[in-house]
């Protein structure tokens, strides 16, 4: 009870600061004493600061607290299939450094190795701003135990089991968070962005696989395995029934950035155009068809009618309020969302609402 109450005096100065201890005691039903225990050993962190300021109502004058974004630094990483991406933030969720590898291309003990490289650089640079690191929290391609900490599949990274939560904290000997990627994409657009005033949000994440983050009634919804929303696993039609899929799910095998380059490969090597496919990426298949490529054109319908087929179900299935189309493939969304909005017009009792996640990040690698 303690540890909630402690994160909820968090969140509240988080959101609402300056306030009172007696604002907070009233605002949480709690007695004053206890909040004034759980502020002073706040205090005693550096998470929240007393201000030289008071308010008055009246009576006694009160002194007032704020949240201490600026106090600490924490590390979050995208470990992504093909890109690394991360960032050093302060406890507001303002991002101060970036750091970003495109084109990692690794598999194996060889992708830890270039995350932890990754992590020292970050670590390095808060060094720099004299700022000390809270903690380290790491976005995983794949399924994973959060509380253990464990990918025990990510065919992207060709990882099962992987102990990434243990080898990360006994490497840098700070506290470390490990989930799915687009878990952590979900509750921070619940948190900080576009879902903010939504219960019930599904973030759709289409990069080099396809996951989904599910959040219920204000809540991350993760399933008995911790499995939700591993929707690259959908099948999209009969041909993909009495099928084995070891890696990627039939859905990303056909829909995702890496589907979509290879669809768009085997078209142009079937037309024998003078294209080279080997350099081909997701967004230069979107480019072809803003051009007029008849190809292209082919490619990205297909890809539509997968997508909306997986947001039919979605849709069906939870009923969310809102979908956000988030990973590379959205920063085409502007050729995605009316067409696939347009496909489930009748076929479904209601369309969702969909929005394209916003591009915030100073990189844009493709996809």
């Amino acid at each position: 009870m303690r540890y909630i109450n402690r994160s909820a005096i968090l969140e509240i100065l988080r959101l609402n600061s300056p306030l009172s201890r007696t604002y907070l005691a009233k605002r949480l039903n709690i007695s004053l004493p206890t909040v004034m225990r759980i502020v002073d050993e706040l205090i005693a962190d550096d998470l929240v600061r007393p201000l030289n300021v008071t308010e008055w109502s009246g009576g006694r004058r009160r002194s007032l607290l704020e949240f201490a974004a600026d106090s600490y630094t924490v590390i979050g990483v995208d470990l992504g299939g093909t890109k690394l991406y991360g960032a050093l933030a302060d406890l507001g969720g303002n991002v101060l450094e970036e750091v970003l590898l495109p084109q990692h291309g690794t598999q194996g003990e060889n992708s830890y190795i270039e995350l932890v490289e990754l992590i020292e650089a970050l670590l390095e640079k808060a060094t720099g701003l004299g700022l000390p690191v809270r903690g380290v929290g790491v976005g995983a391609p794949g399924i994973t135990l959060h509380k253990e900490g464990i990918v025990t599949w990510a065919p992207s990274l060709g990882w099962r089991n992987f102990p990434l939560k243990t080898n990360l904290s006994e490497h840098f000997n700070l506290p470390v968070i490990v989930d799915n990627d687009v878990n952590l994409a979900a509750l921070g657009e619940l948190w900080f962005g576009v879902g903010q005033n939504c219960k019930d949000m599904v973030l759709i994440s289409v990069g080099t696989g396809i996951g989904a983050g599910i959040i219920i009634d204000g809540a991350l919804y993760r399933g008995s395995h911790q499995a939700s929303g591993e929707i690259g696993y959908l099948l999209p039609g009969l041909d993909f029934l009495g099928k084995r899929y070891e890696g990627f799910g039939a859905l990303e095998s056909i829909a995702s950035g890496t589907g979509i380059t290879t669809r768009a490969r085997q078209m142009i090597r079937q037309l024998g155009k003078d294209i080279d496919g080997e350099d081909l990426s997701a967004r230069a298949v979107f480019e072809a068809m803003r051009t007029g490529a008849e190809w292209a054109k082919t490619v990205v319908n297909e890809t539509i009618d997968y997508l909306a087929i997986a947001i039919a179900t979605i849709s069906v299935l939870f009923d969310p309020e809102l979908i956000v189309l988030g990973g590379g493939v959205s920063r085409s969304a502007d050729l995605l969302i009316d067409p696939i909005l347009n496909r489930l017009d009748g076929a479904i009792p209601i369309k969702p609402r969909i929005v394209p996640l916003p591009q915030r990040a100073s990189f844009s690698p493709e996809p």
